[in-house]
């Protein structure tokens, strides 16, 4: 196989070629979206969540029929063991709800539905193919106005796809948002959208009538201590558990059905007892004004700076944030916005200048855009090392450039490995490309270690190669094998698979091609006549 290669320098020119136009057509795979990169790949868990958030001011029991319509729905999966319901109250939360500050999940309009499937051996589908069949038969349930359901899985950040919004005024942080929320929902695979605005929540204001509490002589301090019996309770004891246990304060309190204001609160007795010896009681409804009002939105900070968020999933062709901002950006250059100018957009850190609104993304893209960058930086220090030591081994500043150049070889197999399986380029897919490095250098110094003492004998520079790719390519092929088994083992790995792929089909393509691309360097550039080394 090598002697057509080797036989002239313009043969072994083609064959480098060939190789490097190979390399960069199977690269373009990224850039065309057949091969698609996503850091933190989905892992076949044995259990989903379904957060559900209805409108400021629901009841605890819309929540708890939103919840129970959901969970209607979800037991028509096969997988579907057991269903938990938590209305007004957090569930029991894991690593990915202590990322996304689940705990605080206390009032009446936050739900939450905890699936738990069937254990792995059991069932045909992963648990993502389960969300993603959950979430397309939760688009037809009616749910009340203003709720969103979403559908949790990893990774374990606040979004899969989140967008900070920063601006000089909150009413431009929010026209900004409703415009981005807009943009989001245009782009067919963007699911779940939501915002940390919310809507305004509806509160109950309750004031003193100055005059009427004078002309019936009653103290403030009794209206006070009046409304917070009513909404708040009153504390008359505590039960002793024993044991060295906390008591329980024991509490009496209307029940919540009656804490919305009505006639029965408004006769509620008050004391009037500042006129002596004419002790009497007047109805609290007639020393209060009450009205109804739309409460303060929701306040967010990050850094201490004022910030607002549009939160959503992905579902559907593209399941990676990039994808999703790429189209969400080319959305906000084309759309008129008006009012609110156009955003700056950024992609890490939050903007120094806070006169004009600005989108920085966040979420999962965050952790793809530093792990990415410190994999790389990482990548690039081991080259550096690598060449280091090669040139202290071998006394020359070109030689390691030759044993370094096979190391690209290895993106043919990752890249087409990837592409045969359908899979994502994920985090573990980079970690098996840096370790292959080491693994494609150790060949090169093998093969690059013979051909010089080779070359030593006063030999034709052919027929060094030759002898060099029949003599090494044994113990080349037995060091790829043993580490191609090894990483078969992990090939169906939901979380491991990307390097598993890199491991068997980078070894393949590197093992095969660096037997023959380390003899046509050598021809290209050390065989001037065409005889001799």
């Amino acid at each position: 196989m090598a002697n057509p290669i080797v036989r002239s320098r313009r043969s072994a020119w083609a064959f480098l070629i060939v190789v490097g136009v190979a390399t960069v057509l199977v690269c373009l795979l990224f850039m065309t979206k057949s091969v698609t990169v996503k850091l933190l790949p989905f892992d076949n868990k044995s259990e989903l969540a379904v957060v559900v958030d209805l409108p400021e001011g629901a009841t605890l029991e819309d929540t708890e029929r939103t919840l129970f319509s959901i969970a209607g729905v979800a037991r028509q999966l096969p997988e579907i063991r057991s269903i938990e319901t938590y209305a007004g109250t957090p569930a029991p939360f894991n690593f990915n709800g202590l990322v996304r500050h689940y705990y605080v999940r206390e009032l009446p309009e936050l739900g939450e539905l905890h699936l738990n499937l069937a254990p792995r051996g059991d069932r045909a589908r992963s648990s993502h193919a389960i969300a993603l069949d959950l979430r397309a038969r939760l688009k037809t349930i009616v749910l009340p106005t203003g709720t969103v359901a979403r559908v949790v899985e990893v990774p374990p950040v606040m979004a899969t796809l989140l967008a900070e919004v920063y601006g000089p005024s909150s009413m431009e942080r929010r026209a900004v948002v409703a415009e981005l929320k807009k943009l989001f929902a245009s782009v067919p695979y963007i699911v779940d959208i939501d915002d940390s605005i919310g809507q305004p929540r509806p509160r109950l204001r309750i004031s003193i009538d100055q005059d009427r509490l004078e002309f019936f002589g009653v103290e403030q301090r009794d209206v006070y201590d009046t409304i917070a019996a009513l909404f708040g309770g009153t504390a008359v004891g505590y039960s002793h558990r024993g044991e060295g246990r906390n008591p329980i304060e024991i509490v009496v309190r209307l029940p919540k059905r009656d804490l919305s204001w009505s006639e029965l609160l408004a006769s509620t007795p008050v004391a009037a007892n500042s006129v002596p010896g004419n002790k009497t009681v007047v109805e609290l409804g007639d020393v209060v004004r009450v009205t109804k009002e739309l409460g303060s939105p929701t306040i967010f900070r990050r850094d201490g700076r004022f910030a607002d968020m549009v939160m959503a999933e992905l579902a559907g062709a593209f399941e990676a944030p990039i994808y999703g901002i790429l189209d969400v950006n080319k959305r906000i250059e084309a759309h008129n916005w008006g009012a609110p100018s156009s955003p700056t957009i950024r992609f890490h850190g939050q903007p120094e200048d806070e006169s004009k609104p600005a989108v920085l993304w966040d979420g999962e893209w965050e952790i793809t855009y530093v792990t990415f960058r410190d994999m790389g930086a990482a990548f690039a220090i081991a080259i550096v090392g690598i060449y280091i030591l090669v040139v202290a081994q071998f006394g020359s500043f070109k030689l390691p450039l030759v044993i370094l150049t096979p190391i690209p070889l290895t993106l043919i197999g990752i890249v087409l490995g990837h592409w045969l399986f359908g899979a994502p380029f994920t985090a573990t897919s980079m970690i098996g490309f840096i370790a292959l490095a080491g693994i494609i250098v150790r060949n090169s110094i093998l093969l690059v270690d013979f051909i010089r003492h080779g070359a030593g004998q006063g030999k034709a520079l052919r027929e060094v190669l030759l002898e060099a790719g029949a003599v090494r390519f044994k113990p080349i092929l037995l060091t790829a094998l043993a580490a191609m088994i090894g990483a078969a083992t992990i090939l169906l790995d939901p979380i491991f698979q990307g390097l598993a792929i890199s491991l068997l089909f980078g070894l393949a393509s590197s093992t095969l091609l660096t037997v023959l691309v380390i003899p046509a360097i050598y021809v290209v550039l050390r065989d001037a006549d065409g005889v001799t080394a």
